[in-house]
C-alpha cells in the first residue's frame, strides 16, 4: 500500500504511515511512538508559565498531549500518556515545573490528558484530523475533556468551589487553548496533505 493510498484510507492515523515491516518491527516502532509520545509531553511540560491567582500554570503538556493522541490513535495515544502519568507518579519529575508524584492541584489534568489522547485518538481514526474544521473539533473536544477531569480535581484539592475552580483553572486558558487549536488546523491536514504528496 502506498503513502498516498493511506492517506486516503479511513482508520489510518499519521503513526500508520511509518514503515514497519512484520510483527516485531511493528512492535518495536509502536513502543518506541508510545516513549517518544510520553516524552513529547514532558519535555513541553516544562514549558511553563505561571498565571498570576491560579495554581494551573499554562503549559506546553496539554498541546503535546492531543498532538500524540491525534498522531499515534486511541491505544498508542492511551499508553503513551499512561506512561508519561505513571513515571510521573512514580518520581520523574516532568510534570510542570518539573513536579511529580500522585495528587496536588494539577494532577487532575494529568488524568484528564490521559483520557484526551484516547478520545483524540480514537476522532483521528475517524478522519478528524484531516481537515481544518474537524481538526478544530477534535481539538476543542479533547480540551473539553481535559478540564472536565481537571476542574473537579482542583475544586477539591484546593477546597474552590467548583465556579472558583473555573475561574482559576479554565478561563485564564481559553486563549491559549484557541491558538493550540489553530495551530493543530494548520499541522495535522498538512502533514496529512504532505504525505499524501509524497506517496
Amino acid at each position: 500500500m502506498s503513502t498516498a493510498d493511506a492517506t486516503t484510507r479511513p482508520g489510518t492515523v499519521l503513526a500508520d504511515l511509518l514503515p514497519a515491516a512484520g510483527a516485531t518491527r511493528a512492535r518495536v516502532r509502536d513502543a518506541a511512538l508510545v516513549a517518544g509520545g510520553a516524552a513529547l509531553t514532558g519535555i513541553a511540560a516544562q514549558i511553563a508559565v505561571p498565571v498570576p491567582g491560579s495554581p494551573v500554570p499554562v503549559t506546553g503538556q496539554t498541546f503535546a498531549a492531543l498532538l500524540v493522541g491525534a498522531s499515534l490513535g486511541a491505544g498508542r495515544g492511551f499508553l503513551s500518556l499512561a506512561l508519561y502519568a505513571l513515571l510521573g507518579m512514580a518520581g520523574l519529575p516532568w510534570f510542570a515545573n518539573g513536579a511529580s508524584g500522585a495528587g496536588g492541584a494539577t494532577f487532575g489534568y494529568v488524568l484528564g490528558m490521559l483520557l484526551a489522547a484516547t478520545v483524540v485518538g480514537a476522532l483521528a481514526r475517524r478522519g478528524g484530523d484531516r481537515g481544518a474544521l474537524r481538526t478544530a473539533g477534535t481539538m476543542a473536544a479533547g480540551t473539553a475533556l481535559i478540564y472536565a477531569v481537571g476542574v473537579p480535581v482542583l475544586a477539591l484539592s484546593t477546597g474552590m468551589s467548583l465556579g472558583q475552580a473555573v475561574a482559576a483553572g479554565v478561563v485564564p486558558f481559553l486563549i491559549g487553548d484557541a491558538l493550540k487549536a489553530a495551530l493543530a488546523m494548520g499541522a495535522l491536514p498538512t502533514a496529512w496533505k504532505l504525505l499524501g504528496r509524497r506517496g
